[in-house]
């Protein structure tokens, strides 16, 4: 799942990190709202593919969502 939110990350928000770079140019950034959006989509069908949908994930809780 982790290279899921890396790539997720890289193609909607061109991050190429998540580590500080100690620059506010490079640490924080601005984002379109359709851009939001389409990472969430690609976030919630990253989730569905590696098993949420049916609940197989070890430790999910079907309630808390």
């Amino acid at each position: 799942m982790k290279k899921a939110i890396k790539e997720i990350a890289k193609k909607f928000f061109r991050i190429e990190t998540f580590e500080s770079r100690k620059s506010d140019s490079l640490d924080f950034t601005e984002q379109a709202v359709w851009d939001i959006k389409n990472a969430l989509v690609a976030a919630y069908e990253a989730g569905e593919r590696a098993g949420f949908k049916t609940g197989e994930i070890e430790g999910f809780e079907k309630e808390r969502y």
